[in-house]
């Protein structure tokens, strides 16, 4: 005899078919956690922990010796009545500037040029021999060449020019001059960087431009450097942020003097925290050179993505 299936059970077949699955708990993956805690606990230790004691810091009276007495804001209040500050932010502004104008612009220069040539590596790589040197390295070779009675002055005298400029000796042109041995160290990069987007471009919007009569500084202006958008927001971001920090070449180079005249923000807050041993100033300069540079950071970078969503 066959079994018939009445209409209820039918239904109650179907409705059991057609139930959603039921969502799979969500285990703790241990063995993820395990890779990753390592990278974690290193970055907290070494980046945030530091980050927050010289935030406590910056609120404090220490001397490297004790501990820390709590003095509110007037760490702040003693920065911003400094001369000198004023002279350290001047001299850090003109490091901006000279880094955007000189590394990148040079470096942008150099990838046009030698970009499709054959054996353009060749072309690019003496600009980006100096980049493998540390910037110490840098520091004492230019301090060598531009120093009183340095190999610039025995090339000028061979030329007659007995009394050159003292390159390390007078304000803004030592800092000029250290701004030009920083180009020097950051131009290959900056070109590196530039070719890798010039290689990314894509073909055929050049190919019609070239069609419609397009050459030259037109195709630079109108094409390729509308699609370096990406690129030089990455090239200008990172020489912004070395800009504001800046240190390694001018203490080998000037060590900030002579006086205070060729000191950056980064330099002041080394002097007075190790040689002054006035860590809460020191703090406090490094707090607010943090947020000097994180907030230039995040305008540029809101600027670049607000132009990109109206293009």
């Amino acid at each position: 005899m066959t079994d018939t299936i009445t209409a209820p059970e039918a239904r109650g077949t179907v409705e059991r078919t057609q139930a959603p699955p039921r969502r799979p708990r969500r285990r703790i993956q241990w063995s993820a956690i395990g890779f990753v805690s390592p990278a974690i606990i290193t970055v907290a230790v070494l980046l945030y922990a530091p980050f927050l004691w010289t935030g406590y810091l910056a609120f404090t009276e220490f001397d490297g010796f004790g501990d820390p007495e709590w003095a509110g804001l007037s760490n702040f209040g003693a920065m911003f009545a400094d001369p000198g500050l004023l002279n350290s932010l001047l001299n850090t502004l003109y490091w901006v500037v000279g880094t955007l104008l000189i590394p990148v612009g040079l470096g942008l220069l150099i990838a046009v040029l030698t970009f499709g040539l054959r054996g353009s590596f060749w072309y690019r790589l003496p600009f980006l021999i100096p980049y493998a040197i540390s910037g110490v390295a840098v520091g004492v070779i230019w301090n060598f060449i531009l120093q009183t009675g340095g190999a610039l002055d025995e090339v000028l005298a061979l030329f007659g020019l007995m009394d050159p400029p003292r390159w390390l000796l007078d304000a803004p042109l030592n800092t000029v001059v250290m701004i030009g041995a920083a180009a020097w160290q950051g131009v290959g990069v900056n070109a590196l960087l530039f070719t890798i987007g010039l290689q990314s471009i894509p073909r055929e919007p050049l190919e019609a431009a070239r069609v419609d009569g397009a050459a030259g500084w037109t195709m630079f202006r109108t094409m390729t450097w509308p699609m370096l958008r990406p690129i030089t927001t990455v090239v200008i971001g990172l020489s912004i942020v070395g800009s504001l920090k800046t240190f390694d070449i001018i203490y080998a180079m000037t060590k900030g003097g002579p006086g205070r005249s060729s000191e950056t923000l980064a330099l002041t807050m080394y002097k007075e925290t190790f040689n002054n041993a006035d860590y809460g100033l020191g703090a406090a300069i490094a707090l607010f050179l943090t947020v000097v540079t994180v907030a230039a950071s995040v305008l540029y970078l809101r600027r670049q993505l607000h132009e990109a969503k109206a293009m």
